[in-house]
């Protein structure tokens, strides 16, 4: 019996033409939502007996395999009994930039359709249309080609023999999959006290294709609690692909060694680690294009070997085994691991692969959505990360120097970017005391960096790469892409110096979009140990009356904690006069309980005052985070906590930063955590505006803005010093304002049998 082999046009044609090298200097195509406008436009011309969206499907015998085929035609029209399959390209290039050859994979498409629509029709021949729309303009132009039956089924045999090798890769790996993850067991001997419970919770979410906020205690296994249950939903058909997003390559690290656990269990997946292009680029430069980087010349000639090869060889495809296969088969490791990362079933990457505009996975279609389940690894994080996703702002000096550089060279790019700089230099007059602050979005400032962005798209296509023109070009896009998003969550803030003017457009409130954003896939979860208080992270996270949630107790006795606070003022203005007080504190807690302990700060310039100030004894060492620390830097930091160490150790390090989340530092290897400050974000003119949005939407602005992420900070830092059961420690919390209700009620119940401790 031939085995029955699903797939729609779009991968099928995808995966036979692929062809020449990368070229990313340009997003040529439009968004989603711009590119379903732009169809319905053309589709409204229709006559009357023409039909749009027309679904067709087909099976088709190669060797032992049956392919079902399928998919949906923009349009089929009628024309003097003359059927025209009409496939629909929307593109931002200018349409002399567009030819009859220039996209053969479309070409492929639009074949598909026609020989699905010869098939069910009884048809000899069809005419197939190709339609361009341009999308500033909105100018049309088409391509016609008449073909016979006879060569549309010699073409469909060819595409499907291209698509057959990975084909049965696919269907052999599915049936391992869903048996080994059918017999999967948990991988430990036992559930700790509360994991079987979110473990429930997360796969009866997936079961009921729904979205789930859980807060689970730092320690308790969240990352196998959640995974495990949606590999097992996965083997019992529910879903078919696992996203894992988290803003830390530790939480990265973690979730690699769940699957590597699964593995060793049995089970047979194949996961794909995204590492930004930035990190994982072979060349000095991330320059995609073919003239330099022999990574990118080609690209597309190579990959189907190169990921054949990777797939038949490897489950779990780390940077590490990317990088291998990328050099063995000379091909880019970044837009290597991105093809992959659509191939298999598991995924691990940062929040902006799914959530911002700017780099999302585009070519997941909507049918691999559906069977989606996304998981949103410390998903507190994700408020602040979503503000920056959904803003965008620009600078004045690029555009002056392009109207300067292009002044002979291209003087439509010099006028277009003078336009631009002559609205900055307007902007900087109005303001006061250098800034202003505006409620709306300046719609003739959109219209010039629309014209500069159509200007610098051709010089950049015929001249090649001026990383200037490059990089401004990406942010006056990126600008437009976000102005379409502006609403009164948002304000316009210009900020003026004497030769620097800054436009941003402010996202105060991402909920919405992050709602937008989720929609599509089967199900979703955020979870973290700290969504206290709930409220605050169902409104700043998009939370619906139809999502679920589930809160799990931590498992571990607060007894082995224990908890002191030290009413010391750390307010700014008293900081330096507190130095003294301080330092004897932080000494003093050392001398009474040797061992080795986290110190956390509210910022760098406050912790290095206090490590200059700070002398201690010969068998203390003292150790100090550094601002942009690499990966083997930070590895090296926490190499230092050991278990058997002879003296003290001391690690200084900024609450909200790298060490303040997703590390285990177990048993002896961490004795206590003390943090200083209430970890409230810095009181910046962005805040300040925040803070008075909330105030006007009802909501408490000081809390919403400072109060909430601060404390946010305090329980993760705190968090890091019970995670296992038999872990104890000590927790100092060094601040007077841990004595107000509003902070105190703040505080987790682990941590509510405190002790107050007299500052020397």
């Amino acid at each position: 019996m031939n085995e029955m082999i699903n797939v729609s046009v779009r991968p099928l044609v995808e995966y036979a033409f692929r062809r020449g090298s990368i070229d990313a200097r340009f997003r040529t195509a439009t968004t989603m939502t711009e590119g379903t406008r732009l169809h319905q436009m053309i589709q409204k011309t229709y006559g009357e007996h023409d039909k749009k969206e027309v679904p067709f499907e087909t099976n088709l015998i190669y060797e032992e395999m049956t392919f079902h085929i399928e998919g949906r035609c923009d349009g089929l029209l009628k024309n003097d009994e003359q059927f025209i399959i009409d496939e629909i390209k929307s593109t931002s290039l200018p349409l002399t930039e567009v030819d009859e050859g220039t996209h053969p994979v479309y070409w492929a498409q639009v074949k598909c359709y026609g020989y699905m629509a010869v098939e069910e029709y009884n048809l000899e021949k069809i005419t197939i249309q190709l339609t361009y729309i341009q999308s500033e303009t909105n100018e049309i132009i088409r391509y016609q080609q008449e073909t016979t039956a006879s060569e549309l089924n010699e073409f469909m045999k060819w595409v499907v023999e291209q698509y057959a090798p990975f084909a049965r890769w696919k269907q052999k790996h599915l049936t391992m999959r869903d048996e080994s993850s059918k017999a999967l067991t948990f991988p430990f001997d036992s559930y700790r006290e509360g994991q079987r419970k979110l473990a429930a919770s997360v796969y009866k979410t997936v079961q009921d294709e729904a979205t789930l906020f859980a807060t689970a205690p730092t320690g308790i296994g969240k990352t196998i609690s959640t995974l495990f249950p949606v590999v097992k939903a996965m083997g019992e058909g529910y879903g078919n692909k696992i996203f894992y997003l988290t803003a830390k390559t530790i939480t990265r690290e973690t979730a690699q060694e769940a699957f590597e656990l699964m593995e060793t269990k049995g089970l047979h997946a194949s996961l794909v680690t995204i590492t930004a292009r930035d990190k994982i680029c072979f060349k000095e430069k991330t320059i995609c294009e073919k003239e330099y980087c022999e990574y990118a010349n080609g690209y597309y000639d190579r990959i189907n070997d190169g990921m054949l090869d990777i797939l038949h060889h490897e489950t779990r495809i780390t940077r590490e085994v990317i990088e291998k296969y990328a050099h063995k088969h000379r091909l880019c490791p970044f837009e290597l691991s991105l093809d992959l990362s659509y191939m298999a079933d598991a995924v691990i990457c940062d929040y902006n692969y799914l959530f911002d505009p700017r780099v999302s996975l585009k070519r997941l279609i909507e049918e691999q959505k559906k069977q989606t389940t996304v998981l949103i690894d410390e998903a507190h994080n994700l408020v602040d990360r979503a503000r920056e996703m959904y803003s965008a702002e620009l600078m004045k000096s690029p555009f002056l120097e392009l109207k300067r550089n292009y002044k002979r060279q291209n003087s439509e790019v010099s006028s277009a970017a003078a336009s631009i700089n002559n609205t900055f230099i307007t902007y900087r007059k109005s303001t006061q005391n250098g800034s202003l602050v505006l409620s709306e979005i300046d719609e003739e400032l959109i219209v010039q960096l629309d014209t500069f962005v159509q200007v610098s798209e051709v010089e950049l296509l015929q001249e090649g790469s001026d990383e200037l023109l490059l990089e401004t070009y990406f942010l006056a896009q990126n600008f437009i892409r976000i102005a379409k998003l502006y609403d009164q969550r948002y304000m316009t803030y210009v900020e003026a110096g004497k030769s620097e003017v800054k436009i941003k457009l402010f996202c105060f409130d991402p909920s919405h979009l992050l709602q937008k954003m989720r929609k599509g896939f089967r199900s979703n979860v955020f979870f973290s140990a700290t969504f206290t208080p709930f409220s605050y992270y169902q409104n700043m996270l998009g939370w619906k009356e139809e999502d679920y949630a589930v809160k799990i107790p931590s498992p571990f006795p607060r007894e082995h904690a224990n908890i002191y606070i030290a009413p010391l003022s750390t307010k700014y203005r008293d900081r330096e006069r507190k130095l003294p007080r301080l330092v004897t504190l932080l000494q003093k807690v050392l001398h009474e309980k040797p061992g080795n302990y986290l110190f956390f700060f509210p910022s760098y310039g406050y912790m290095e005052q206090v490590f200059e100030a700070f002398t201690s004894p010969d068998e203390v060492e003292t150790i100090i985070q550094q601002s942009g620390m690499t990966e083997e830097e930070r590895e090296s930091f926490l190499k230092k906590f050991t278990s058997n160490r002879k003296g003290s150790l001391v690690g200084f390090a900024v609450v909200g930063g790298i060490f303040s989340e997703g590390i285990d530092l177990k048993g002896n290897r961490l004795t206590g955590v003390v943090v200083v400050g209430v970890g409230l974000p810095n009181f910046d003119t962005e805040r300040q505006l925040m803070k008075s949005y909330f105030d006007q939407a009802g909501r408490n602005g000081f809390e919403y803005t400072y109060v909430y992420p601060g404390m946010n900070r305090v329980q993760q830092a705190g968090g890091r010093l019970i995670r296992t059961e038999t872990d104890r420690g000590l927790l100092l919390l060094i601040d007077s304002r841990y004595l107000e209700k509003r902070y105190q009620q703040l505080l987790p119940y682990e941590w509510q049998h405190f002790e107050l401790i007299q500052v020397p």
